[in-house]
């Protein structure tokens, strides 16, 4: 019997991919950060397993895969094989296997960090497909109605429907809780138990697991903080050295920063959003900055000891948080259909919460705002940019604005032809 009961399987957005993926590929591998289904997923689609993490008789199928990658991939298929980055060298066992095989659909691999290329030879181009996973959008967890699809959306299509009201707790507590499946029952005075397990996890032991190196916990745990503090915002490196040196007054160099952002990016651990540009062919100078996420906002959250009593009494640092979580779901939901998430940001102060690039080179707008209050700003800002944009030579303006609402009790085309969507009503 499989890790997952497939009867009681609650279905991700990523299943179609995977059926996809696999049809396409002799393997798949889905990776993303720990805890977020990548198991269970692949479990659901896969006919036999081998866990590689699996404590069970001194990790007896961790040694039989050092011993021989060849052995655990003997089973009916797809065959999971889960956390290989355990041990890399099943990565080429796998793609030698593809080949001698000749067949699609073979193996499903899961990882929750992406090893050094040292020990693993080949990149599987051609043979295995990669696959990203993040934790469950509003949709999946059940609190989006899912009454506006955002494909459907991006391609002018939608009917205005009520979609009923939402209240500031409830937002909130989504927020804090997260995405992860394993945490979408919990009360709210228990939701950051998780994520602050989470975090404890990835500092005591995946850090060191992914290389060998003992690093300074005390040091990645600053930069962790001051990641939740400019958190859905484009802080440079730079910006993060300050911050540190002002709120904590501690100092980490440059050089520590930028390898422990790398470790962080390798554990999935953070999921920066790119800046948009290649696009608009104008003679405007965009600016190159990401826009700094976690792989969830809830981890944001527990690092600052923002629990729902606080947030509700600082709506400030709740407006990052609530972006952060929208930007999770529409990316979650635009690469559903192969269309990707940016964000814009150009020297002449121009700013769009969150870009859409579609696959035919069209891309949408997106403001994101908490309060209904907030939406007329919002649509004039981004007809305002929309228009700006249009008037450069060589640009392509955007083919869709909309504002994605927190407590909007409908989604609705207004006059000036704005998308107003309430984020618990949207779904891929």
């Amino acid at each position: 019997m499989g890790i997952v009961n497939k009867e009681l399987y609650r279905k991700r957005i990523v299943d179609a991919k995977v059926e996809t993926y696999l049809s396409n590929f002799g393997a798949i591998c889905v990776e993303g950060p720990k805890w977020c289904g990548k198991t269970w997923t692949s479990s659901f689609h896969s006919k036999s397993e081998v866990l590689i993490g699996d404590p069970d008789n001194s990790f007896q199928n961790r040694h039989l895969a050092e011993l021989s990658p060849s052995l655990i991939l003997e089973g009916d298929t797809p065959r999971l094989i889960d956390e290989w980055q355990e041990v890399p060298s099943i990565w080429d066992a796998v793609r030698y296997e593809i080949d001698g095989r000749g067949k699609k659909s073979q193996f499903i691999l899961t990882g929750s960090s992406t090893p050094n290329r040292k020990g693993v030879l080949h990149s599987g181009a051609g043979r295995i497909g990669k696959l990203r996973m993040r934790t469950m959008s509003l949709y999946e967890s059940g609190n989006s109605s899912g009454a506006v699809s955002l494909q459907e959306l991006c391609n002018g299509v939608m009917k205005p429907v009520m979609t009923g009201e939402i209240s500031l707790k409830d937002l909130i507590y989504y927020v804090v809780r997260g995405g992860w499946p394993g945490n979408l029952s919990v009360s709210a005075s228990e939701a950051q138990l998780l994520p602050e397990s989470y975090l404890e996890a990835i500092l005591d032991d995946d850090v060191q697991r992914i290389d060998g190196i003992k690093r300074d916990k005390h040091k990645m745990l600053l930069l962790l903080r001051s990641l939740a503090r400019n958190e859905c915002t484009t802080a440079s490196n730079s910006k993060l050295l300050n911050d540190i040196r002002e709120y904590d007054e501690e100092s980490i160099d440059r050089d520590t920063i930028a390898e422990y952002l790398d470790v962080f990016s390798k554990l999935f651990l953070i999921d920066n959003q790119m800046p948009f540009s290649s696009n608009i062919r104008s003679s405007v100078r965009v600016k190159q900055g990401e826009k700094r996420h976690f792989c969830d906002p809830a981890l944001a959250c527990a690092l600052l000891k923002a629990t729902p009593d606080r947030l509700y009494n600082d709506l400030n640092t709740f407006d990052f948080m609530f972006e952060s979580m929208c930007e999770r779901d529409l990316r979650i939901y635009a690469e559903s259909f192969n269309a990707k998430l940016f964000h814009y940001q150009d020297y002449k102060n121009r700013e769009i919460d969150a870009v859409i690039e579609l696959d035919d080179g069209r891309w949408c707008a997106f403001e994101i705002k908490l309060g209904a209050n907030q939406i007329d700003a919002a649509a004039s800002e981004l007809i305002s940019i929309r228009d700006s944009i249009a008037e450069e030579k060589n640009s392509i303006p955007p083919s869709l604005l909309c504002v994605i609402c927190g407590m909007s009790n409908a989604a609705y085309r207004r006059s000036d032809g704005v998308y107003v969507v309430p984020i618990t009503a949207l779904k891929n």
